[in-house]
This record gives structure tokens, C-alpha cells and sequence, in this order.
């Protein structure tokens, strides 16, 4: 799978997204077991760009993913081991308690393979911070 930045600082995904607001709503009744094979899917094809807006059946993409995008690399960042301290940033208690309850996601073997597989070693590469706004700051 080919892969485009979003932006010009954004990420780096897949050139071609899956949207999921047919996995939960808008078009007829939704099939949880075909949701999840086809997502899986999709990672398998290397497909990393995800559309599972909330507003998609109020959170059920996100539930058949088994926890929000979010949670997920969160779990995945804690399972690289014990010098690794995510620190997401959000100003909304209701974000907090979904971050917070990422510590107690534990990915299998096989989990954690796949979320590696989306995005491979050197695929992110540069700069923490663009260099103008380094120098806003003093840097």
C-alpha cells in the first residue's frame, strides 16, 4: 500500500482510508462479525488511515475495534516497555478516563504484531516540533 502525509507536518497513511460509518449505521442493519473481518482486513492490506468518527452509530466503530484508536496506541506504547511514558494531552475529563483506562489494555502477541505492521520502523521520520515554532520558543 502506497502511503501520502496528510498535510504538510501531518502524518504519514495509507493512500487509501476505509470509511466505517457503514459498519454502524446509515446503511441498513450492521453485521458486527463482517465489521470486524473487514477491518482486519484492511490492516492486513496495510490500510491505516481509519474513518471511525463517533458520530458513526454514537462510538459503535470504535467498539468493534474492541477500544478506541486512541486506547490502542496508547496500549501499544506502554507494552514497548517500562521507559516508554505517553503523555496525550486533552483538555476533557470524558478523553481522560478513555486514556486512562488504555493502561489496562493488554495486547496479545499477535495485537501488537499488527499495530506494528501499520506504521514500520523509518516510516516516521523528522523533527519533534517544525523549526518555526521551535524558534517562537526561544530554541
Amino acid at each position: 500500500m502506497k502511503h501520502r502525509r496528510l498535510g504538510t507536518h501531518g502524518p504519514g497513511v495509507s493512500a487509501l482510508g476505509l470509511g466505517c460509518m457503514g459498519m454502524s449505521t446509515a446503511y441498513g442493519v450492521p453485521d458486527d462479525t463482517e465489521s470486524v473481518r473487514t477491518l482486519d482486513r484492511a490492516v492486513e492490506l496495510g490500510v491505516t488511515l481509519l474513518d471511525t468518527a463517533d458520530a458513526y452509530g454514537r462510538g459503535a466503530n470504535e467498539e468493534s475495534l474492541g477500544c478506541t484508536p486512541a486506547q490502542a496506541v496508547l496500549a501499544w506504547l506502554l507494552a514497548q516497555g517500562e521507559d516508554i511514558v505517553p503523555i496525550p494531552g486533552t483538555k476533557r475529563r470524558g478523553y481522560l478516563d478513555e486514556n486512562a483506562a488504555a493502561a489496562g489494555i493488554e495486547l496479545g502477541p499477535e495485537q501488537a504484531a499488527r499495530l506494528r505492521a501499520a506504521v514500520p520502523d523509518g516510516a516516521v521520520a523528522g523533527e519533534r516540533y517544525p523549526l518555526a515554532a521551535l524558534e517562537r520558543l526561544g530554541h
